[in-house]
């Protein structure tokens, strides 16, 4: 399941992305958690040092290694110089797994002991000042939504992505790459009006999208999501002395996160799992070349001087069996 954390700055979302990696990993399941933020916190809300989050591969440093595996030997792709970030996969495309090892994940992938287990962290890279007047956060998360675009994940299996704040998401195709979007809302007007922008394009795309209240301290707060969101509000955390201490560098053992919240982390768990019966692996590979159509009559063309749209496979759908049969052996 390809899961997505999105909501305003300040609303909580990296805290809310890190509590949810923690309880999935306490449960057993193998997780690629993904900071696709500029302002990068994921890893410290992990556990990390300001050193080792320092010290983490930005994706985007490694983007012409990641062209050069993914592309394989795709005959539709003539060199990775001429993929872009939505370039999809093909016939002879490779692709990713989430428990596999690869060139990818040694180049961008860093292991994270956890207090139940170990996951694989990656990050986008954060902005830097050479960046400064000549790139845009879109042109950071290509490597994440490339990486995306040729994954292949079980019903038993997690990537989970902390977006940016607020809806520049929708700059790119990446919000279509999720079987579930929390957005995470407070109970303020601010907190709500990122879900009305995220409700429109979700409905437009068919995008599942449930919202999670935070820092919701009593029955008034819990009446004013409910008001704004209706039905799309799916859970609420409250104040939690464990995230303080988190946030201070000195967490306790996962397992000691109030009941109640903890409760509210497996509920997030029971709707991602539902939302599988929901994964349409044709429309999810039809909206990656819609856009990917869109990119190259935009500035792929030019940029590259290649005629992208000639790069889809028509006949080629990305399904979680092509995991299955690639494991098989000769």
């Amino acid at each position: 399941m390809k899961i997505a954390f999105v909501g305003k700055g300040g609303s909580g979302k990296t805290t809310l992305s890190s509590l949810f990696i923690r309880h999935l990993t306490a449960n057993e399941a193998p997780v690629v958690a993904v900071d696709a933020d500029i302002n990068q916190h994921l890893g410290a809300a992990l556990g990390l040092s300001d050193d080792e989050s320092a010290a983490m591969p930005a994706m985007g440093a490694h983007l012409p290694l990641i062209k050069d595996y993914l592309r394989g030997t795709n005959p539709r792709i003539a060199s990775a110089e001429t993929m872009i970030k939505t370039t999809p996969p093909g016939e002879g495309s490779r692709l990713l797994r989430v428990r596999e090892d690869n060139p990818v994940y040694d180049a961008c992938a860093r292991p994270v002991a956890l207090d139940d287990g170990t996951i694989r962290l990656m990050a986008t890279g954060p902005f830097t000042e050479s960046d400064l007047g000549v790139a845009c956060y879109h042109s950071k998360v290509g490597a994440v939504e490339m990486c995306l675009n040729h994954l292949v994940d079980g019903p038993d299996e997690y990537v989970v992505v902390d977006m940016t704040a607020g809806s520049d998401s929708f700059a790119s195709g990446m919000f279509t790459r999720f079987d579930m979007t929390f957005l995470v809302a407070e109970p303020t007007r601010k907190g709500v009006s990122v879900y009305r922008q995220y409700k429109e394009y979700a409905r437009d795309y068919g995008i599942a999208l449930k919202v999670v209240g935070n820092k919701v301290q009593g029955q008034d707060d819990l009446d004013f999501l409910r008001a704004e969101v209706g039905d799309d509000l799916l859970v609420t955390m409250g104040h939690s002395d464990w995230v303080r201490g988190m946030e201070k560098g000195r967490p306790a053992r996962f397992e000691l996160l109030e009941a109640d919240n903890r409760q509210a982390l497996q509920v997030l768990q029971d709707a991602a799992e539902d939302s599988y019966a929901h994964r349409d692996w044709e429309r999810y590979t039809r909206q990656m070349v819609h856009f990917h159509l869109r990119n190259a009559e935009s500035w792929g063309n030019a940029k590259t001087g290649a005629d992208l749209a000639a790069q889809v496979d028509p006949a080629f759908v990305l399904d979680e069996r092509l995991a299955v049969s690639a494991a098989q052996p000769a």
